[in-house]
């Protein structure tokens, strides 16, 4: 029996399509058409959201219990609250705990659901932009280690950030033509090194404002290089802690389809070298440095319609179409077409999530 969601709005393109039913057979939208309803629609469906930078969720920090089991514990947490793909970050560390979450990345992938693969935010990182990472296992990298890490990873490391003005050409060049979306990010490059780098094919920014050389009006910095590059991205941290509200308005207003949610959540942990504290909605480390977040993508979009006078069209863009596109999964799950999979969130009209359907299921 095909599923129906019934006299619902969606977004195609631009345009809300109110009073429509949007039919999945199996895993994929079958059809989208017009409700036979006359009342007024009280839900709108959009795609699930894919965060590319999170550290834990379920009560579990993924790089203090590198396991099978908190990836999947993981998944099922993300997926109730509407992510329905993600990477699994983890911050620099020593080799011996990056090598037991590949590892355990690779195990898990052939029964993964959600889980898209890693994000490695470190240790390639510049020691004067840290914020919460550890000093002790920062370096620079080398291009034999670089083999050996992508080697090892056998296609699950999918992401990584870096302080391009650190290293050599040469590592930066074998990241790209490996298929590992690189990201500035944990960095103090001047405009014209940032700029350089996005020359040299580096796609993407980790958590824009955050860690990163600022914009000055004698020293533009990281920030206004990302403005001023024609295809550079950025990844933002829409809590209201990371980065003001303002902020994140005028950042979006400048970079529109170049600027995507992450959540950079952690979850609490008392042991291993990130021991997180929540404190509100943030998180600090034991010395009161800020660390990660307490967000769900969800309420990120929601920061963004409420307090950044962000459309709703694209807010939902940016926890959605936007970070598809840049992993190169845009024609399976980004939008709400046919043929493309069924996984939807059913919103209300105050954007709580009623439902999540996951590849045609109702999780």
């Amino acid at each position: 029996m095909p599923k129906v969601i019934s006299n619902t709005s969606y977004f195609k393109g631009n345009d809300l399509k109110k009073s429509q039913n949007i039919i999945i057979n199996g895993a994929l939208i079958s059809n989208i058409k017009e409700s036979d309803y006359n009342e007024t629609s009280h839900s709108l469906v959009v795609p699930g959201f894919i965060d590319l930078q999170i550290y834990g969720a379920g009560g579990r920090l993924f790089s203090a219990e590198p396991s099978t089991e908190s990836l999947s514990i993981m998944e099922n947490d993300l997926l109730k609250k509407g992510t329905t793909g993600f990477l699994a970050c983890m911050a620099t560390n020593s080799p011996e705990v990056f090598d037991e979450c590949i590892k355990a990345a690779k195990e898990h992938r052939t029964a993964a659901k959600n889980f898209l693969g890693l994000h490695l935010e470190g240790p390639f990182l510049n020691p004067k932009r840290l914020g919460a990472h550890v000093p002790a296992f920062v370096r620079k990298a080398s291009l034999d280690e670089i083999k050996k890490l992508i080697d090892f990873g056998d296609g699950v490391i999918k992401m990584m950030t870096i302080a391009p003005e650190l290293q050599d050409d040469e590592v930066i060049e074998y990241l790209l033509a490996n298929g590992v979306l690189v990201s500035l990010g944990h960095s103090n490059a001047t405009f014209d090194e940032a700029i350089a780098a996005y020359n040299k094919g580096i796609q993407t920014t980790t958590h824009l404002f955050n860690a990163m050389s600022p914009i000055h009006h004698r020293e533009p910095g990281i920030p206004t290089a990302v403005f001023s590059h024609d295809k550079a991205m950025a990844s933002i941290i829409a809590d209201g802690q990371h980065v003001d509200f303002e902020v994140v308005k005028f950042a979006q207003k400048l970079l529109k389809e170049r600027l995507f949610l992450i959540t950079d959540a952690v979850t609490a942990c008392s042991t291993g070298p990130y021991q997180h504290v929540q404190k509100g909605n943030k998180y600090v480390m034991p010395d009161g440095t800020l660390s990660g977040s307490s967000l769900t993508m969800l309420e990120a979009v929601k920061n963004c319609v409420l307090h950044c006078d962000i459309s709703l069209n694209d807010a939902v863009k940016m926890g959605t179409r936007y970070p598809a596109q840049l992993i190169g999964i845009e024609n399976l799950t980004a939008t709400i077409e046919t043929g493309h999979q069924a996984n939807l969130l059913v919103l209300d009209d105050d954007l709580n999530l009623k439902e999540v359907i996951f590849k045609g299921e109702t999780i």
